[in-house]
């Protein structure tokens, strides 16, 4: 999107424009933003975030609409100039994309590692049944554990008109805690909006000029638990900070140009996830948990944070069940409706949650993205490992997924390979 904060970083990046993007478009990092945003033009959710340059941006939209093919040759000759490393990492992604629009027919699994450079594999199900033999001496009682775990999860609802300032009281707090694991840049800050029909339950749409805009989904009911993980998830230490530190640091501190756009089908999205996922454990298992939680009790809205932990950490396998669910509908030609009743059994969840899971992995560019929540916990959870520090690296600058999967744990391997 326009935004001022791409006018005035376009004053800082690059030489006087004048009526031509010729300057913008010679170095790399500038093909690689109108890379970026020509194929964001024929799939409008591949820019996830966008506040570089504002007449690069104007140029590709006044322009013809490239043909993915055309697409495809501008991503190869890109990677034919870079080195190894973290642009080269995300012109591939872009490039298996591009290739996907042009025809171009790949497995899932092929279609993940190309875009993310992790390629998923089947989790065998003995996996999710050791989950579900904890959930059960959790959650003890008659009736199916699916029943007894939906039972729990919606036996307290935040009402649909306290959920923004329940919200915003947890982002304040969130935000102090944030502060003692990182420098937030002065001036940074969020706005929150409620909204419908969306495949997500909660978005961070980044604006730039250290600003974001939190989108939560109110179709779908928010427990108190999982209204506390996508407020930490989306805002802090999760995206909000993430992509403020890096705006700071990065674009207005080092000038990296490239910095400026957030490409969904790349590298990036599955660090940005792994950030995100891991943020709420950073918070909530130390001492500010507490202090999160009374902000619910405060609003009067009951939270057992405690035994709300132990509920999420032994259903955390699961996770891995949507990417099961999107192999066997991509690869091995399940149906949708034994997708849905696979989705149910194994991740113990609801009908109409497990239809919000069907529309996410179907969609043409979240289809592959479901990889990255599980994969990005796995792989940045090995690497921080309990170290303050290596998350504040992730915060604060461009780490490949490469390096993740060589710095990870090899006793306990992941669903993922490089």
């Amino acid at each position: 999107m326009l935004s001022d904060a791409g006018a005035r970083l376009n004053d800082r990046l690059t030489p006087p424009l004048g009526d031509s993007v010729a300057l913008v478009s010679e170095s790399i990092a500038h093909r690689y933003l109108e890379l970026g945003l020509q194929l964001g033009r024929h799939d409008d959710s591949v820019v996830d975030a966008y506040f570089g340059p504002a007449e690069l941006e104007s140029a590709v939209r006044a322009a013809p609409l490239p043909e993915p093919a055309g697409l495809v040759a501008t991503a190869e000759a890109l990677l034919d100039e870079l080195d190894e490393g973290w642009l080269r990492d995300q012109v591939l992604g872009l490039r298996t994309f591009a290739g996907v629009l042009a025809g171009e027919t790949l497995s899932y699994a092929d279609e993940v590692e190309g875009c993310f450079g992790v390629r998923p594999s089947y989790t065998d199900e003995s996996v999710f049944t050791a989950a579900h033999e904890r959930l059960d001496e959790l959650l003890p009682g008659a009736g199916a554990l699916a029943e007894r775990l939906h039972d729990w999860r919606d036996s307290v609802v935040v009402p649909t008109e306290r959920i923004e300032p329940l919200m915003a009281a947890v982002i304040e707090v969130a935000r102090a805690q944030t502060g003692e694991l990182v420098d937030l840049p002065a001036g940074e800050g969020v706005e929150l909006e409620l909204v419908h029909d969306q495949p997500w339950m909660g978005y961070n749409d980044y604006l730039g000029d250290l600003r974001g805009r939190i989108s939560v989904n109110v179709d779908l009911p928010n427990p108190p638990m999982e209204l506390l993980h996508l407020t930490l998830h989306e805002t802090y230490p999760g995206h909000q900070a993430e992509r403020a530190c890096k705006e700071e640091l990065l674009v207005r501190g080092r000038g990296l140009v490239e910095e400026t756009i957030v490409l969904s089908p790349t590298p990036q999205s599955v660090v940005s996830e792994g950030i995100a996922e891991l943020a709420p454990d950073l918070l909530l298992g130390g001492e500010g948990g507490e202090a999160l939680a009374a902000v619910f009790r405060d609003m009067g809205v009951e939270l057992d944070l405690a035994r709300a932990l132990a509920v999420e950490r032994a259903a955390q396998p699961c996770r891995w069940v949507e990417v099961n669910a999107a192999l066997l509908l991509h690869d091995a030609g399940a149906s949708v409706a034994e997708a849905h009743a696979y989705l149910e059994r194994w991740a113990l969840i609801s009908p109409t949650i497990a239809d919000h899971s069907i529309r996410f992995m179907t969609e043409p560019t979240s289809r592959t993205y479901v990889v990255n929540y599980p994969a990005g916990k796995a792989m940045c959870g090995s690497y921080v490992a309990g170290d303050p520090a290596r998350f504040r690296r992730l915060l604060t600058e461009q780490v490949r997924v490469g390096e993740l999967l060589a710095a990870g744990n090899e006793d306990a391997p992941s669903p993922v390979g490089d």
